[in-house]
Protein backbone atom coordinates (compact mmCIF):
# COMPACT_ATOMS: atom_id res chain seq x y z
CA UNK A 1 0.00 0.00 0.00
CA UNK A 2 1.32 3.60 -0.99
CA UNK A 3 -0.05 6.55 0.37
CA UNK A 4 -1.05 9.49 -2.38
CA UNK A 5 -0.27 12.39 0.26
CA UNK A 6 1.97 10.69 3.13
CA UNK A 7 2.66 13.91 5.11
CA UNK A 8 -0.95 13.74 6.15
CA UNK A 9 0.04 10.46 8.03
CA UNK A 10 1.58 12.79 10.42
CA UNK A 11 -2.21 13.43 11.92
CA UNK A 12 -1.57 10.37 13.42
CA UNK A 13 0.65 11.35 15.55
CA UNK A 14 -2.26 13.02 17.31
CA UNK A 15 -3.97 9.95 18.64
CA UNK A 16 -0.93 9.19 21.45
CA UNK A 17 -1.40 12.98 22.71
CA UNK A 18 -5.32 11.98 22.85
CA UNK A 19 -4.48 9.10 24.63
CA UNK A 20 -2.57 11.06 27.11
CA UNK A 21 -5.26 13.64 27.78
CA UNK A 22 -7.13 10.57 28.62
CA UNK A 23 -5.05 8.93 31.15
CA UNK A 24 -4.30 12.34 32.60
CA UNK A 25 -7.71 13.27 33.19
CA UNK A 26 -8.92 9.32 34.50
CA UNK A 27 -6.16 9.73 37.36
CA UNK A 28 -7.56 12.92 38.28
CA UNK A 29 -10.78 11.35 38.85
CA UNK A 30 -8.95 8.77 41.46
CA UNK A 31 -9.10 10.88 44.04
CA UNK A 32 -12.49 10.47 44.51
CA UNK A 33 -12.55 6.91 45.54
CA UNK A 34 -11.77 7.78 49.13
CA UNK A 35 -15.87 8.89 49.58
CA UNK A 36 -16.01 4.96 49.70
CA UNK A 37 -14.85 2.93 53.34
CA UNK A 38 -14.01 -0.09 51.23
CA UNK A 39 -12.29 -0.46 47.80
CA UNK A 40 -13.44 -4.13 48.25
CA UNK A 41 -17.13 -3.42 48.54
CA UNK A 42 -16.74 -1.16 45.15
CA UNK A 43 -15.18 -4.22 43.40
CA UNK A 44 -17.65 -6.66 44.48
CA UNK A 45 -20.54 -4.22 43.51
CA UNK A 46 -19.35 -3.13 40.05
CA UNK A 47 -19.97 -5.90 37.37
CA UNK A 48 -16.48 -7.68 35.98
CA UNK A 49 -16.67 -5.61 32.60
CA UNK A 50 -16.67 -2.35 34.09
CA UNK A 51 -13.19 -1.50 32.76
CA UNK A 52 -14.06 -2.45 29.04
CA UNK A 53 -17.40 -0.64 29.88
CA UNK A 54 -15.49 2.59 30.75
CA UNK A 55 -12.75 2.64 28.06
CA UNK A 56 -13.95 0.78 25.04
CA UNK A 57 -15.69 3.73 23.91
CA UNK A 58 -12.80 6.04 24.26
CA UNK A 59 -10.73 3.46 22.20
CA UNK A 60 -13.56 3.26 19.66
CA UNK A 61 -13.28 6.94 19.45
CA UNK A 62 -9.03 7.24 18.80
CA UNK A 63 -9.17 4.30 16.52
CA UNK A 64 -11.54 6.41 14.29
CA UNK A 65 -9.51 9.07 14.56
CA UNK A 66 -6.17 7.14 13.38
CA UNK A 67 -8.24 5.56 10.11
CA UNK A 68 -9.06 8.89 9.13
CA UNK A 69 -5.73 10.38 9.13
CA UNK A 70 -4.77 7.15 7.11
CA UNK A 71 -7.86 8.23 4.86
CA UNK A 72 -6.81 11.70 4.65
CA UNK A 73 -3.24 10.38 3.55
CA UNK A 74 -4.74 8.84 0.13
CA UNK A 75 -3.42 5.52 0.54
CA UNK A 76 -3.98 3.45 -2.92
CA UNK A 77 -2.99 -0.02 -4.12
CA UNK A 78 -1.63 -1.27 -7.40
CA UNK A 79 -3.82 -3.40 -9.68
CA UNK A 80 -2.20 -5.08 -12.16
CA UNK A 81 -4.21 -5.70 -15.38
CA UNK A 82 -3.61 -7.86 -18.15
CA UNK A 83 -3.05 -5.71 -21.68
CA UNK A 84 -3.11 -6.70 -25.18
CA UNK A 85 -1.38 -3.63 -26.42
CA UNK A 86 2.21 -3.72 -25.68
CA UNK A 87 5.04 -1.15 -26.38
CA UNK A 88 9.09 -1.72 -26.26
CA UNK A 89 10.99 0.59 -27.79
CA UNK A 90 14.83 -0.76 -28.28
CA UNK A 91 17.55 1.86 -27.63
CA UNK A 92 20.36 0.56 -29.00
CA UNK A 93 24.11 2.03 -28.72
CA UNK A 94 25.70 3.13 -32.15
CA UNK A 95 28.94 4.44 -31.16
CA UNK A 96 32.10 3.76 -32.52
CA UNK A 97 33.59 0.64 -30.51
CA UNK A 98 30.17 -1.11 -31.85
CA UNK A 99 32.33 -1.80 -34.81
CA UNK A 100 34.31 -3.51 -32.81
CA UNK A 101 35.13 -6.96 -34.60
CA UNK A 102 35.39 -9.30 -30.90
CA UNK A 103 31.67 -10.32 -31.98
CA UNK A 104 31.83 -11.12 -35.45
CA UNK A 105 31.16 -9.72 -37.72
CA UNK A 106 30.96 -6.80 -35.29
CA UNK A 107 29.29 -5.72 -32.45
CA UNK A 108 26.73 -3.70 -34.53
CA UNK A 109 26.02 -6.28 -36.72
CA UNK A 110 25.48 -9.10 -33.96
CA UNK A 111 23.16 -6.14 -32.21
CA UNK A 112 20.94 -5.89 -35.48
CA UNK A 113 20.68 -9.43 -36.03
CA UNK A 114 19.81 -10.23 -32.27
CA UNK A 115 17.24 -7.28 -32.42
CA UNK A 116 15.46 -8.22 -35.91
CA UNK A 117 15.03 -11.79 -34.41
CA UNK A 118 13.42 -10.51 -30.98
CA UNK A 119 11.46 -8.50 -33.30
CA UNK A 120 10.21 -11.25 -35.47
CA UNK A 121 9.68 -13.62 -32.39
CA UNK A 122 7.10 -10.85 -30.92
CA UNK A 123 3.29 -11.03 -31.36
CA UNK A 124 1.60 -9.40 -33.91
CA UNK A 125 -0.09 -6.53 -31.96
CA UNK A 126 3.06 -5.81 -29.74
CA UNK A 127 4.59 -2.44 -30.97
CA UNK A 128 8.43 -1.81 -31.48
CA UNK A 129 10.19 1.45 -31.86
CA UNK A 130 13.86 1.85 -32.26
CA UNK A 131 16.09 4.27 -30.87
CA UNK A 132 19.59 4.98 -31.91
CA UNK A 133 22.45 6.90 -29.39
CA UNK A 134 25.81 7.99 -30.20
CA UNK A 135 26.66 10.82 -28.83
CA UNK A 136 22.97 12.01 -29.63
CA UNK A 137 19.88 10.49 -29.98
CA UNK A 138 16.95 9.80 -32.17
CA UNK A 139 14.19 7.88 -33.10
CA UNK A 140 15.34 6.14 -35.79
CA UNK A 141 11.42 4.53 -35.65
CA UNK A 142 8.39 5.40 -34.17
CA UNK A 143 6.63 1.85 -32.34
CA UNK A 144 4.60 0.17 -34.94
CA UNK A 145 3.35 -3.13 -35.49
CA UNK A 146 5.14 -3.12 -39.13
CA UNK A 147 8.02 -5.42 -39.09
CA UNK A 148 9.47 -4.42 -41.97
CA UNK A 149 9.76 -0.96 -41.42
CA UNK A 150 11.37 -2.01 -37.97
CA UNK A 151 13.73 -4.46 -40.17
CA UNK A 152 14.56 -1.14 -42.63
CA UNK A 153 14.99 0.43 -39.25
CA UNK A 154 17.91 -1.34 -38.09
CA UNK A 155 19.86 -1.85 -41.41
CA UNK A 156 19.87 2.12 -41.92
CA UNK A 157 21.71 2.41 -38.22
CA UNK A 158 24.99 3.77 -38.93
CA UNK A 159 28.14 4.65 -36.08
CA UNK A 160 28.65 7.76 -34.51
CA UNK A 161 31.22 8.84 -31.77
CA UNK A 162 30.58 9.37 -28.42
CA UNK A 163 27.54 7.56 -26.22
CA UNK A 164 25.18 9.77 -24.82
CA UNK A 165 23.34 6.90 -22.78
CA UNK A 166 21.11 9.34 -21.26
CA UNK A 167 20.05 10.56 -24.06
CA UNK A 168 18.82 7.32 -25.61
CA UNK A 169 16.68 7.29 -22.46
CA UNK A 170 14.81 10.36 -22.77
CA UNK A 171 14.62 9.75 -26.95
CA UNK A 172 12.98 6.43 -25.87
CA UNK A 173 10.40 8.04 -23.14
CA UNK A 174 9.54 10.68 -26.13
CA UNK A 175 8.87 7.96 -28.16
CA UNK A 176 6.24 6.40 -25.97
CA UNK A 177 4.54 9.46 -24.82
CA UNK A 178 3.91 10.34 -28.83
CA UNK A 179 1.23 6.96 -28.51
CA UNK A 180 0.58 6.83 -24.77
CA UNK A 181 -0.83 10.18 -23.55
CA UNK A 182 -0.38 9.19 -19.60
CA UNK A 183 3.32 9.34 -20.16
CA UNK A 184 4.57 12.67 -20.15
CA UNK A 185 7.64 13.80 -22.50
CA UNK A 186 10.86 13.87 -21.26
CA UNK A 187 12.11 16.85 -19.72
CA UNK A 188 16.22 18.23 -21.23
CA UNK A 189 17.99 21.78 -20.74
CA UNK A 190 16.56 22.43 -24.25
CA UNK A 191 12.71 21.54 -23.50
CA UNK A 192 12.57 21.40 -19.77
CA UNK A 193 8.30 21.33 -19.96
CA UNK A 194 6.57 20.85 -16.33
CA UNK A 195 7.88 17.54 -14.39
CA UNK A 196 5.17 15.29 -14.60
CA UNK A 197 3.49 14.09 -10.69
CA UNK A 198 5.71 11.04 -9.68
CA UNK A 199 3.60 7.95 -10.44
CA UNK A 200 3.42 5.53 -6.89
CA UNK A 201 5.99 2.59 -6.59
CA UNK A 202 5.10 -0.15 -8.50
CA UNK A 203 2.91 1.50 -11.29
CA UNK A 204 4.16 0.42 -14.22
CA UNK A 205 3.52 1.55 -17.62
CA UNK A 206 2.66 -0.93 -20.09
CA UNK A 207 5.63 0.04 -22.47
CA UNK A 208 9.41 -0.77 -21.48
CA UNK A 209 12.62 0.03 -23.09
CA UNK A 210 15.42 -1.99 -24.03
CA UNK A 211 18.74 -0.58 -23.95
CA UNK A 212 21.79 -2.14 -25.28
CA UNK A 213 25.35 -0.50 -24.92
CA UNK A 214 28.79 -1.22 -24.75
CA UNK A 215 30.14 1.36 -23.27
CA UNK A 216 30.18 3.73 -20.43
CA UNK A 217 28.15 7.57 -21.04
CA UNK A 218 30.27 10.56 -21.65
CA UNK A 219 27.95 13.16 -23.33
CA UNK A 220 24.55 14.28 -22.51
CA UNK A 221 22.53 13.62 -19.51
CA UNK A 222 23.85 11.56 -16.45
CA UNK A 223 21.82 7.95 -17.33
CA UNK A 224 20.78 8.03 -13.35
CA UNK A 225 18.92 11.43 -13.65
CA UNK A 226 17.20 10.06 -17.00
CA UNK A 227 16.16 6.48 -15.46
CA UNK A 228 14.57 8.50 -12.78
CA UNK A 229 12.66 10.44 -15.22
CA UNK A 230 11.52 7.02 -16.16
CA UNK A 231 11.20 6.13 -12.93
CA UNK A 232 8.74 9.28 -12.27
CA UNK A 233 6.58 7.98 -15.51
CA UNK A 234 6.42 4.09 -14.77
CA UNK A 235 8.38 2.84 -17.60
CA UNK A 236 10.79 0.32 -16.66
CA UNK A 237 14.43 0.11 -18.18
CA UNK A 238 16.27 -3.02 -19.11
CA UNK A 239 19.91 -2.91 -19.81
CA UNK A 240 22.11 -5.10 -21.62
CA UNK A 241 26.01 -4.54 -21.66
CA UNK A 242 27.32 -6.08 -24.75
CA UNK A 243 31.12 -6.82 -25.79
CA UNK A 244 34.12 -9.00 -24.68
CA UNK A 245 36.55 -7.70 -22.15
CA UNK A 246 39.41 -8.34 -24.67
CA UNK A 247 37.56 -6.12 -27.44
CA UNK A 248 38.53 -6.92 -31.18
CA UNK A 249 39.64 -4.66 -34.19
CA UNK A 250 37.33 -2.85 -36.16
CA UNK A 251 35.07 -3.91 -38.75
CA UNK A 252 36.38 -1.90 -41.59
CA UNK A 253 32.63 -1.90 -43.15
CA UNK A 254 31.70 -0.67 -40.32
CA UNK A 255 35.20 2.18 -39.00
CA UNK A 256 34.41 4.69 -41.83
CA UNK A 257 30.55 5.37 -40.76
CA UNK A 258 32.28 6.92 -37.76
CA UNK A 259 33.51 10.51 -39.91
CA UNK A 260 31.31 13.38 -39.76
CA UNK A 261 28.99 11.15 -37.96
CA UNK A 262 28.75 13.52 -35.15
CA UNK A 263 27.34 17.16 -34.64
CA UNK A 264 31.08 19.34 -33.78
CA UNK A 265 33.66 16.41 -34.51
CA UNK A 266 36.54 16.29 -36.67
CA UNK A 267 36.75 13.94 -39.25
CA UNK A 268 39.35 11.42 -38.80
CA UNK A 269 41.90 11.05 -35.52
CA UNK A 270 41.03 9.43 -32.30
CA UNK A 271 37.60 9.21 -30.58
CA UNK A 272 36.16 8.44 -27.71
CA UNK A 273 33.52 6.42 -28.38
CA UNK A 274 31.98 3.88 -25.77
CA UNK A 275 33.40 5.98 -22.92
CA UNK A 276 36.60 4.35 -22.19
CA UNK A 277 39.87 5.85 -22.24
CA UNK A 278 42.64 4.12 -24.20
CA UNK A 279 40.72 2.92 -26.83
CA UNK A 280 41.75 2.40 -30.17
CA UNK A 281 41.89 5.49 -32.36
CA UNK A 282 40.25 5.56 -36.00
CA UNK A 283 43.26 5.98 -37.79
CA UNK A 284 44.39 2.82 -37.00
CA UNK A 285 41.09 0.09 -37.17
CA UNK A 286 43.65 -3.17 -35.91
CA UNK A 287 44.41 -1.90 -32.95
CA UNK A 288 41.56 -3.54 -30.47
CA UNK A 289 39.11 -1.64 -28.73
CA UNK A 290 38.66 -2.94 -24.99
CA UNK A 291 34.99 -3.11 -23.64
CA UNK A 292 34.76 -0.32 -20.79
CA UNK A 293 30.91 -1.53 -19.98
CA UNK A 294 29.63 0.68 -16.95
CA UNK A 295 27.89 -2.07 -15.59
CA UNK A 296 27.38 -0.37 -11.92
CA UNK A 297 25.51 2.36 -13.58
CA UNK A 298 23.45 -0.22 -16.02
CA UNK A 299 22.82 -1.66 -12.82
CA UNK A 300 21.79 1.29 -11.08
CA UNK A 301 19.44 2.54 -14.43
CA UNK A 302 17.16 -0.77 -14.18
CA UNK A 303 16.77 -0.85 -10.29
CA UNK A 304 15.54 2.92 -10.48
CA UNK A 305 13.09 2.08 -12.75
CA UNK A 306 12.52 -1.47 -12.06
CA UNK A 307 13.71 -3.29 -14.89
CA UNK A 308 16.98 -5.84 -15.18
CA UNK A 309 20.67 -5.59 -16.15
CA UNK A 310 22.24 -8.25 -18.66
CA UNK A 311 25.14 -8.98 -19.58
CA UNK A 312 26.03 -10.49 -23.00
CA UNK A 313 29.55 -11.25 -24.60
CA UNK A 314 28.94 -12.97 -27.58
CA UNK A 315 26.13 -13.18 -30.01
CA UNK A 316 24.39 -16.13 -28.75
CA UNK A 317 24.21 -14.70 -25.50
CA UNK A 318 22.16 -11.61 -26.93
CA UNK A 319 19.89 -13.94 -28.42
CA UNK A 320 19.14 -15.81 -25.28
CA UNK A 321 19.17 -12.47 -23.62
CA UNK A 322 16.64 -10.92 -25.75
CA UNK A 323 14.64 -14.02 -25.97
CA UNK A 324 14.43 -13.85 -21.64
CA UNK A 325 12.95 -10.49 -21.85
CA UNK A 326 9.85 -10.73 -19.84
CA UNK A 327 7.79 -9.27 -22.43
CA UNK A 328 5.11 -11.57 -22.26
CA UNK A 329 4.39 -10.45 -18.53
CA UNK A 330 3.45 -6.98 -19.19
CA UNK A 331 0.77 -5.78 -17.50
CA UNK A 332 -1.03 -2.39 -17.47
CA UNK A 333 -1.26 -1.41 -13.88
CA UNK A 334 -4.26 0.72 -12.42
CA UNK A 335 -3.81 3.03 -9.11
CA UNK A 336 -7.15 2.35 -6.94
CA UNK A 337 -7.43 4.51 -4.29
CA UNK A 338 -8.90 2.80 -1.25
CA UNK A 339 -9.35 5.62 1.38
CA UNK A 340 -13.39 5.62 1.37
CA UNK A 341 -12.55 2.15 3.32
CA UNK A 342 -10.65 3.63 5.97
CA UNK A 343 -13.41 6.67 6.44
CA UNK A 344 -16.19 3.79 6.15
CA UNK A 345 -14.25 2.32 9.29
CA UNK A 346 -13.77 5.30 11.01
CA UNK A 347 -17.71 5.90 10.88
CA UNK A 348 -18.27 2.66 12.21
CA UNK A 349 -15.91 2.71 15.13
CA UNK A 350 -17.38 6.46 16.40
CA UNK A 351 -20.95 5.67 15.65
CA UNK A 352 -20.21 2.25 18.01
CA UNK A 353 -18.27 4.32 20.19
CA UNK A 354 -20.72 6.97 20.66
CA UNK A 355 -23.80 4.00 20.96
CA UNK A 356 -21.65 2.19 23.41
CA UNK A 357 -21.07 5.56 25.81
CA UNK A 358 -24.64 6.24 26.00
CA UNK A 359 -25.45 2.46 26.69
CA UNK A 360 -23.08 2.34 29.29
CA UNK A 361 -22.69 5.77 30.60
CA UNK A 362 -25.12 4.89 33.76
CA UNK A 363 -22.49 2.90 35.69
CA UNK A 364 -23.46 1.24 38.71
Amino acid sequence: MEFLWPGFLLLIGLVPLLVLLYVRGQRRRRPEAVRYSSLILIRDALPGSSFIRRHLPFALFALALASLAVAVARPVVIASVPTNETTIVLAIDVSGSMCSSDVPPSRIEAAETAAANFIQSQGSSARIGIVAFSGFAEIVQAPTTDRQLLFDALRSLQTGRRTAVGSGILAAIDAIAEIDPNVAKSQSDTSPGVAPTPVPKGDYAPEIIVLLTDGSSNAGPLPVAAAQQAADRGVRVYTIGFGTANGGSFDPACAPNLVGREPGGAQGGGFGGGGQGGGGGFGNPNTPFRRGIDEATLKQVADVTGGTYYPAESADQLEGVFQGLPTNLITRHEVLEIGVGFVAFSALCATLAFMLGRAWRPLP
